[in-house]
């Protein structure tokens, strides 16, 4: 068939990217009655989406809240495993920081899971929606304005899908195509780090403890898995991502040691490693006419920390949300409340990332005692660590309704 004459399908909201988010704010449409066709690159297998990775996430207690409600966290929660105790220090410096969930009421502070395992449950979820077309694989190839909306373009194997959307929708990652084509910049900050991960076993219990290290070097973190096994987070300097990625299992658990020390005492059988390089991205501005931005094609953050899916969820609910009380998606006025809306969080959090980064993980000596009393006020003072621990678990700005079911 000749692409000018492939049938047109009308949809309220056309959501282009079938990662994390995308599938994320495709099953909190479907579960407000709202039709929606997603489209996502990857066949509907979660060997087969780059996102679904081995990565082990830590999700906040807010977006474990989030996916409860739109019926994800059933599909997830037998692989999951809380995190009760966080153990933040510096590398050569005093001072700690330390959070405990039930001094703040709550029997987790978030849990771990592999992103490959959250795939799979929103992948199980996804096949229960009634309101949702998927095109799977598919491909955007070029967007049209039209006066209410947008007119997509989708290669599948069927060949050219033509798609006339009130409400376009790019959650098509770091280097989205929505984006360009929308024409809205992007803020870039190469960070010349490299992300490792990998499991390892420790020689102690990890008794649902998390630790995260700053360094010169960058951050490392030891999240809690189940049956004993940790997820390995170890950020080095982009110039040594080579050497590192060559070493063998023996120097790697070395190196890991080193950075991390001995809390639970000897790291040991590391999984396979899996690296990734860090950047930050930041759109210019989250909504175009009848278009938003949600999750990394808005924001992709420095993995310090581990807000990038959590805030990227609360994109997705906080339209979901906005899209479900309106008779016109695409509506201007309703983009603009959801620009509103996130942005003391979208900001407080990216503002969080690059400063930890900038402060934490650079060597500056003149800034070590202050560092070190920073870590000492965060540890003792009540209400400081009570605002803190409160924002670490995704409760900042003004949360979508969703992650508030069970607001500790």
């Amino acid at each position: 068939m000749n692409p000018s004459e492939a049938p047109i399908r009308e949809t309220g909201v056309l959501i282009v990217g079938g990662g994390l988010v995308g599938a994320s704010l495709a099953i909190a449409l479907d579960a407000a009655g709202i039709p929606a066709v997603l489209v996502e690159a990857a066949a509907p297998r979660a060997d087969a989406q780059p996102s679904y990775d081995e990565r082990n996430l830590a999700l906040a207690r807010a977006t474990v809240n989030g996916l409860d409600a739109i019926g994800v966290w059933t599909h997830a929660a037998a692989q999951a495993t809380p995190i009760r105790h966080i153990h933040v220090s510096r590398a050569g410096e005093f001072g700690s920081a330390r959070l405990d969930a039930a001094l703040h009421g709550v029997d987790a502070m978030g849990w771990t899971l592999p992103a490959r395992e959250l795939g799979a449950a929103l992948l199980a979820r996804l096949a229960s929606c009634t309101r949702l077309t998927r095109l799977a694989p598919a491909k955007l190839e070029r967007l049209q304005p039209l006066d209410a909306g947008w007119r997509a373009h989708v290669r599948t194997a069927d060949g050219e899908q033509v798609i006339d959307t009130a409400l376009l929708v790019g959650a098509d990652g770091t280097e989205s195509l929505v984006r360009a084509q929308l024409g809205i910049e992007a803020e870039r900050i190469d960070y010349r780090q490299t992300l490792f991960v990998a499991t390892v076993t420790p020689e102690r219990e990890h008794a649902h403890r998390a630790y995260e290290r700053f360094s010169d070097d960058g951050p490392v973190a030891l999240l809690p898995l189940a049956g004993r096994r940790c997820g390995l987070v170890l950020t080095v300097p982009g110039e040594q991502a080579g050497a590192v990625a060559a070493l063998d299992d023996e120097g790697f658990l070395a190196l890991a040691q080193r950075r991390l020390g001995w809390r639970l005492g000897r790291l040991s059988r590391p999984g396979k490693r899996h690296p990734y390089a860090i950047h930050r991205v930041a759109a210019a501005r989250l909504t175009g006419p009848r278009a938003v931005l949600v999750g990394n094609a808005a924001q992709t953050v420095h993995p310090i920390g581990a807000q990038g899916f959590n805030l990227g969820l609360r994109d997705a609910l906080t339209l979901a949300e906005l899209v479900a009380g309106a008779p016109d998606p695409g509506d201007a006025g309703l983009l603009e409340r959801y620009a509103a809306q996130r942005a003391p969080d979208r900001e407080g959090t990216m503002a969080m990332s690059h400063g930890l980064v900038r402060l934490a993980c650079l060597e500056q000596p003149l800034l070590a005692p202050l560092r070190s009393l920073g870590l000492l006020a965060y540890d003792r003072v009540s209400p400081l660590q009570s605002m803190l621990a409160r924002r670490g678990m995704g409760f900042r700005g003004k949360p979508p309704r969703a992650v508030l079911e069970r607001l500790p």
